[in-house]
């Protein structure tokens, strides 16, 4: 009865047939375990002929919810936070636990939890992070578990004189992932015949249809993997490449997905940091955390950007006067970081 409780809880839609073979019972063990489960409060809802089976629609209460460890600690941490990333490595599961809890939840106790969200005060997500809507992040999650195609409308980011126009989107969403602070939904795009990945906070007006769709097979080793590789495969204003002295795995910890590091030939203490960016703040935050010396071949305007930042250190951290006739190993003009070879 529990194996059965989580399948249902997996999916809105089971056919009967699957689902006994997925649970190894016969048809009557199945619909004698449905029953049982109606006795403890299980609002379980069975359908007759050729695409008959069941599902566990909302009840009049809140029966006990079968939860994994992980999802109970996200209940209790995560579910405020889902949106903002200040609980690392609980948001995915946070979704997972409130997509659990709205599926089953009676109008009664939404409107009470909802009391609680408007009447609770707390800091914002990280700042410069989107916020999004909480109801269009659970009706994702719910579509991907479902496999349920929806409706969306989707506004791209403006990019130079381009304005950003809302366009119609018919897809089948596949993942939610979580980069830095942005949640990105990746799906097939019907229209566009194509896989894509989409900024959630970029997202309204989702509409889901009632539908299945048969899941296809993503072009990338996983859904985190397909959005990396669509993050730098974007245009950027500033195509960034810094050689720098230190092993290619400090470098490549430091930039995370943002970038990467290339080991140079015979030179096993030094890589290239390739970046792709629009605001060079990022990559001197970078540079700053590797700590080790670095030159910077493009693009032009890096270069000025660091010295402006090191001048400002320079004057917030003067250095203490050495003894007369010592060098510090670390003293270093200021022009070096430009021009060091």
């Amino acid at each position: 009865m529990l194996r059965l409780l989580s399948l249902l809880q997996t999916h809105r839609h089971w056919p009967g047939p699957e689902l006994a073979a997925r649970l190894e019972v016969s048809p009557r063990t199945l619909r004698r375990d449905v029953e049982r489960l109606r006795e403890l409060g299980y609002a379980v809802e069975a359908t007759r002929g050729v695409d008959g089976g069941y599902q566990l629609q909302p009840g009049g209460a809140l029966p006990p919810l079968l939860l994994e460890d992980e999802e109970a600690v996200a209940i209790a941490i995560g579910l405020r936070q889902a949106t903002t990333g200040s609980a690392a490595g609980l948001a995915e599961t946070s979704v997972q636990a409130l997509t659990k809890v709205i599926a089953l939840m009676p109008p009664r106790l939404r409107r009470r939890m909802e009391a609680v969200r408007t009447q609770t005060e707390s800091p914002g997500p990280w700042s410069g992070a989107p916020v999004l809507d909480a109801g269009t992040l659970t009706t994702l999650a719910q579509a991907c578990r479902d496999e349920e195609p929806v409706g969306l409308t989707y506004t791209p980011a403006a990019r130079g004189d381009r304005t950003s126009e809302p366009s119609q989107r018919r897809v089948e969403p596949h993942r939610l992932v979580t980069l830095g602070r942005r949640w990105y939904l990746v799906a097939y795009d019907r229209d566009r015949q194509d896989w894509r990945s989409f900024r959630v906070d970029r997202i309204s007006e989702v509409r889901t249809t009632g539908q299945r769709f048969r899941r296809r097979e993503l072009p990338a080793p996983d859904a985190v993997a397909f959005v990396e590789a669509g993050i730098r495969g974007m245009p950027h204003r500033y195509a960034v490449r810094v050689r720098v002295a230190a092993l290619a795995a400090d470098v490549a910890a430091a930039v995370g997905q943002w970038g990467r590091a290339v080991p140079l030939e015979g030179q096993s203490a030094s890589c290239v940091l390739e970046m792709g960016v629009d605001d060079l703040a990022w990559p001197v935050t970078v540079l700053a955390q590797v700590g080790a010396d670095f030159v910077v071949e493009s693009p032009p305007e890096l270069r000025d950007a660091v010295a402006r930042t090191a001048r400002v250190f320079a004057r917030a951290a003067p250095p203490s006067r050495p003894a007369a006739g010592h060098v510090e190993d670390d003293d270093v003009p200021l022009s070096r970081i430009e021009t060091m070879e």
